[in-house]
């Protein structure tokens, strides 16, 4: 439990930026986990779908690699969302010299903008290809006429690929914007 005397020993300034990091960090964490079950389970419904259907669609297999490659660098976001909160801590220490630096802040907080930046791309190089390959799907069926190729078909579980994406791109959005803004906070 804290006491008086060590409540009184941080400046202003270090409570004010432990308390926007712990708050930013622990908004950012929840968000980033809660969005990375929704799109691991997206990406897991249509993946069992593809398989218990005899009839895959080309091209949806490589939104579904860039959904997965977008969903790794979602779950280290998380990872340095959380970060962020165990720096919080750290600066309500009352030794100066255990309290984290200030440049190894600035380098983490970097590190979580970079990590952002390239999870946005996967996840869009990953909702590139899939809406590609439905455009082209919805845009060959012929109007009033019925299909019966199954590969032009545009299915639900193909749809739910792009959906994977899309929270993919807003949950690194979510992490990209949080780095930036304790960038900010820092450099006040």
């Amino acid at each position: 439990m804290e006491t008086k005397s060590e409540s009184h020993s941080l400046s202003p300034t270090i409570e004010g930026i432990a308390t926007t990091f712990r708050i930013t960090g622990w908004i950012d964490f929840w968000l980033q986990l809660a969005l990375v079950v929704v799109c691991s389970f997206t990406l897991l419904f249509a993946i069992s779908g593809r398989n218990f259907s005899t009839e895959t669609t080309s091209g949806i297999g490589v939104g579904i690699f860039w959904a997965v490659c977008g969903l790794l660098s979602l779950c280290f976001s998380a990872f340095l969302a959380f970060r962020y909160t165990r720096i919080a801590k750290g600066l309500h220490n009352p030794k100066t010299d255990l309290r984290p630096k200030k440049a190894d802040t600035v380098q983490l907080l970097r590190l979580g903008v970079i990590v952002g930046l390239v999870g946005i791309l996967l996840f869009l190089l990953g909702a590139g290809a899939t809406l590609g390959v439905l455009v082209a799907k919805s845009v060959s069926q012929p109007p009033g006429v019925a299909i019966t190729d199954p590969n032009r078909i545009v299915r639900a579980l193909d749809v739910f690929v792009a959906v994977a994406n899309v929270n993919g791109i807003a949950a690194h959005f979510v992490g990209t914007v949080s780095a930036i803004f304790l960038l900010e906070r820092i450099h006040r």
